[in-house]
């Protein structure tokens, strides 16, 4: 596993601190959680037995596997992540699951791949937090072969994802620092806007771009519903270092809030997504969305 360490912004600091460790101590529910998205977006990668993939913001590696399973030994499978816990928890289930597979600790906007190393780069929810996201497709439009494919899900907005807005909903009275999401800021849907996803793309030197509207149930345990509002999200980070009284009066705020949700034994959402497919080639081409 190689480990560098050019970022030093807060996104560096929320997954190398309370968010890192939060998905790693939840890796299972999320997996289940998002296991429905992944299956959709390793349906549409091009994947072939000799390719030569990139997973971006690979978190706990969960896709990074995937597409190692899928390829198997006569390619090549790389996660990339800023957070150092996920990246480790990203090596030991690989080393478990007996998956060939690396991993670089870094980000992505700024590291120094080798040009040309790449001719697949997939992401399951995790190009929406770079700094510079023109700079961050630039840098990986270095690191592919001419002709590679990119295919990443991303949020569409929030109003389209109440789900996962409703604890810090609900919570908002009690917990008043809860922080602000910043409209086209680094964060969970930073890639609401198509248009601005299209822009980003091409002027990071990608073309043949083609951003699709998903829609994708996504269920998890109803038994592992206080796990989640209490581990993830910005109610979980202020959560972590919130008094007895105060975290308890919040989770009895927050949990009816997910009352529309739960159905029997589940806890069932939609999550409204983009597919977002393009290529790497010298001439650009325009966006075109359904």
């Amino acid at each position: 596993m190689e480990l560098t360490r050019e970022s030093d912004d807060e996104q560096a600091a929320l997954w190398n601190g309370p968010a890192g460790r939060a998905w790693v101590e939840t890796q299972d529910l999320l997996d289940h959680m998002f296991g429905p998205l992944q299956d959709r977006l390793v349906e549409a990668a091009s994947l072939q037995s000799t390719s030569r993939a990139l997973d971006v913001g690979c978190g706990t590696g969960s896709l990074t596997l995937a597409v190692g399973r899928l390829i198997g030994a006569s390619g090549r499978c790389t996660g990339i992540d800023i957070s150092h816990p996920m990246i480790v928890a990203a090596k030991a289930r690989a080393e478990r699951e007996g998956v060939a597979a690396s991993f670089i600790c870094a980000d992505a906007q700024a590291h120094g791949f080798a040009p040309a190393s790449f001719d697949r780069i997939v992401s399951r929810l995790g190009v929406m937090f770079f700094k510079d996201p023109v700079r961050a497709f630039a840098n990986l439009r270095c690191a592919a072969t001419s002709g590679a494919e990119l295919r990443f899900v991303a949020w569409r907005s929030a109003a389209e994802n109440p789900f996962m807005t409703t604890a810090e909903r609900a919570a908002a009275p009690l917990l008043p620092d809860l922080p602000a999401r910043r409209p086209d800021g680094p964060g969970q849907f930073a890639f609401a806007d198509p248009q601005r996803i299209g822009a980003i793309l091409q002027a990071g030197g990608w073309a043949g771009i083609d951003i699709v509207a998903v829609d994708v149930v996504c269920t998890f345990p109803a038994a592992e519903l206080d796990r989640y509002l209490t581990r993830l999200g910005p109610v979980g980070v202020v959560l972590e270092t919130a008094d007895a009284r105060t975290r308890s009066r919040a989770i009895d705020s927050v949990r009816p809030a997910f009352d529309a949700y739960v159905h029997g034994d589940e806890v069932r959402y939609t999550a409204a997504c983009w597919m977002v497919g393009a290529h790497a080639a010298s001439a650009l081409a325009g966006a075109r969305h359904a």
